[in-house]
């Protein structure tokens, strides 16, 4: 690739998804930059544009479309641009067209299962090629390869790939795969590593970490896993997502308990609180398995923070469908949610059922939502007041100069201190509590 003179050339990487995503473009960057490529925030000097995109909702793929519709001139200008998308959107094979009849002016088109063979595919695109490969599916784990952390205190690890849950609403089993667990001793090599180099936190992803292991024929299970990184010196904070409930057994709910280092934040989507849309959701469990599952967490770790995702407005949801959520919400008491209008998604049961529901009815259930979320979330921050919290400082208000860092159950925090502080674990006295954050005062 020397001839291509990659030494001089810039690449801007637009991510666009969960933290799955996210950690992928952290992969992506990686290789690039072991490449001899720059990093650049701004379109116009990059010679490489690159999106890493998410098909969720259908809100980000317009967004894409409409956004590399944009580069289309700036190519024109310069011709030995490279334009790119990858992700989970380029999975589908109706994007796969799209992309390819929509944007004439991208060079390169990868998925999630062959970001290792970026540098070929990338210099098959220098060399004039137009490059689409996208694979369907994969067994392989290709590991070590180079990670440039968008964090220095806190590390994204994936510890198993894909979903075999196919829920009626969601692409994600097309667009990453059956579930493939990686080896224990990778995960705690790459976690070692880490804690070594000073990284102080960890975020164990998958689409369902409680699956991890099943797989591997180990007799290792999540809980097993969780307690082996608890012994890495160093390391002082465990963080997972995402949990599916069903998968969710009582040697995961010890681990929470008993294990030091291992966060009392718990993300545990529900979706919805009727049994009659859980079920056309194939979410393969009831309202009452949920509770009582919830139950059984808040006896084991009574301080813990329950997160949730939630979705209005699926079809057949009646009002009573949602009054049930509304009523599970308040049993619950979670301490935020990330709220959502259904979106359909080609390629899913859900996109052709019948009963689809009006949009003036959805946006009316997520904005009554939400107001009941905001009312329960401001009551929880409330219980926090005067009370001491141990906080992982991470940085500096830039403007009130304050240092910022989060709680054990996730909540951000800020207060007066020395910046030296920054990495370190301190007591802060929770003083005023907002909505969604904290400010207290450092305790001496």
């Amino acid at each position: 690739m020397s001839s291509n003179n990659i030494e001089q050339r810039k690449f801007y990487l637009k991510t666009m998804g969960c933290q799955m995503n996210a950690h992928d473009s952290e992969v992506i960057t990686g290789i690039l930059l072991s490449l001899g490529y720059q990093e650049t925030d701004s379109v116009e000097d990059a010679e490489l544009i690159l999106y890493n995109t998410c098909s969720v909702r259908e809100n980000p793929e317009r967004k894409v479309y409409g956004q590399i519709s944009r580069f289309k001139a700036l190519k024109e200008q310069k011709p030995g641009l490279i334009i790119g998308i990858c992700g989970c959107m380029t999975q589908q094979k109706d994007e796969q067209e799209a992309i390819l009849k929509k944007l004439p002016h991208v060079d390169l088109i990868f998925g999630t299962h062959n970001i290792h063979r970026l540098p070929e595919l990338l210099e098959r695109a220098l060399d004039g090629e137009r490059v689409i490969e996208v694979w369907e599916d994969t067994d392989e784990i290709v590991e070590d390869l180079p990670v440039r952390r968008s964090n220095n205190l806190k590390a994204f690890v994936n510890i198993i790939y894909g979903c075999t849950n196919f829920c009626s609403y969601c692409i994600v089993p097309y667009t990453r795969g059956k579930e493939i667990s990686r080896q224990p001793e990778a995960i705690i090599n790459e976690v070692t590593s880490l804690a070594q180099e000073g990284f102080k936190e960890v975020t164990l992803l998958g689409q369902n970490v409680n699956s991890y292991g099943k797989d591997l024929g180990l007799n290792m299970d999540f809980a097993d896993l969780l307690k082996q990184l608890n012994d890495i010196p160093g390391l002082e904070r465990i963080r997972f997502t995402t949990s599916h409930p069903k998968d969710m057994k009582d040697s995961l709910i010890d681990a929470l308990a008993n294990l030091p280092k291992v966060c009392e934040h718990l993300h545990l989507p529900v979706q919805s609180g009727s049994n009659r849309i859980l079920k056309l959701m194939n979410r393969g469990y009831t309202r009452e398995y949920y509770l009582d599952l919830v139950r059984k967490i808040k006896e084991a770790v009574p301080n813990i923070s329950l997160t949730t995702d939630l979705i209005v407005g699926f079809p057949g949801e009646t009002e009573e469908d949602f009054q049930d959520t509304l009523d599970l919400i308040r049993e619950v008491g979670f301490s935020s949610s990330f709220t959502f209008i259904f979106s359909p998604r080609n390629g899913t049961p859900a996109a052709t059922m019948s009963e689809q529901i009006p949009e003036e009815v959805k946006k009316d259930r997520i904005y009554r939502l939400i107001e009941l979320q905001n009312e329960i979330s401001s009551e929880y921050m409330q219980t926090h007041l005067n009370q001491v919290v141990e906080v992982l400082v991470d940085g500096v208000n830039s403007e009130t100069q304050e240092l910022t860092g989060r709680t054990r159950t996730n909540h951000p925090v800020t207060f007066i201190g020395d910046p030296n502080l920054v990495s370190k674990l301190v007591p802060v006295k929770i003083t005023q509590c907002q909505t969604w954050s904290l400010r207290g005062e450092l305790v001496k």
